[in-house]
């Protein structure tokens, strides 16, 4: 995986949600805090999303064969769609049924000082995680907002750790209220209630990562700003006189896939028009790097065809 799909908040989420997990079920054993369970399953769920993208970064570096000529960069895709499945179901349908537990039969929280502890150390870690997932996403998102970079990124690492890191931080503070709440209170309900809105702020979180992620699945086509520069590449005035039209097709998250009919003199030679080809390739990888599939295909522009652009 290359450094755009973001190892390296892969990688810091990854030891920071190990970490927390352990912490937060020793707290949960003490305490008996149904929020500290759940925000347990959290992190191991997180935890195992992260292996998931790593293992999804290095099946896509295979190699194209015969069955997958166009090779397997959408691997990358396939298991951040898996990672919204598990956040779904691991962390906020199991958080929300605990939630309702604890609701319905609340009890004491014992040891208040362990969850405390925990929380707070969580808070810490996982802000270090997060604030690596936004150093590395300002790398790549330019001037684009916090929300279009979500919906727009190719490569889905850093929106899945960015979306996971933020969804933890908040999950954090709402298990520091149902427990301050039922530590003040003595009543056991407001962590059932805590445990409650995190199951609910996860299983959002779910529901748009799997909405972009289905997205790619599906194959988005190459950013606007890529497009321009592939129409400004193809023409070059000379022997390629226009471009009758285009498809751009994301084979992966740096791999594009570019299909375009262009048009020619009518009186060049087959030799002129294949020569034309290769230049136009050529300029179409220069200024675009990852179109790295190319399909030319030389036409006439025809009067119709032109009042059609």
């Amino acid at each position: 995986m290359s450094a755009s799909g973001g190892t390296r908040a892969i990688v810091a989420a990854l030891a920071a949600n190990l970490a927390i997990a352990v912490a937060k079920f020793v707290a949960f054993l003490f305490s008996g805090s149904s929020s500290m369970l759940a925000e347990s399953v959290h992190s191991v769920a997180d935890s195992g999303n992260q292996g998931l993208l790593l293992l999804g970064g290095k099946k896509a570096q295979r190699e194209a064969t015969p069955q997958h000529p166009f090779g397997y960069g959408r691997e990358r895709y396939i298991y951040a769609f898996l990672v919204s499945i598990v956040l779904f179901s691991v962390g906020g349908m199991f958080a929300i049924y605990e939630g309702y537990e604890k609701i319905k039969h609340p009890h004491p929280i014992e040891a208040w000082y362990w969850p405390i502890g925990v929380l707070v150390f969580a808070v810490i870690a996982e802000s270090f995680s997060f604030r690596t997932a936004i150093k590395e996403s300002n790398e790549l998102r330019g001037k684009l907002s916090w929300t279009d970079f979500i919906r727009r990124a190719k490569a889905p690492e850093l929106p899945v750790v960015l979306l996971e890191d933020f969804g933890a931080l908040v999950g954090l503070v709402l298990a520091l209220i149902g427990v301050g709440l039922a530590l003040l209170t003595g009543n056991g309900v407001w962590d059932g209630i805590g445990t409650l809105c995190i199951g609910i702020l996860l299983l959002v979180i779910a529901l748009v990562l799997a909405a972009e992620t289905k997205s790619l699945l599906l194959g988005e086509s190459a950013g606007t700003e890529d497009v321009e520069k592939i129409k400004a590449a193809v023409v070059d005035g000379d022997t390629v006189t226009g471009l009758i039209h285009m498809r751009t097709l994301h084979l992966g998250p740096e791999e594009l896939l570019v299909a375009a009919k262009i048009a020619v003199q009518h009186d060049d030679t087959a030799t002129e028009v294949a020569r034309a080809i290769d230049a136009a390739e050529a300029r179409i990888r220069e200024a675009v790097p990852i179109a790295r599939v190319i399909y030319l295909e030389p036409d006439i522009l025809r009067p119709a065809a032109k009042a059609a652009e």
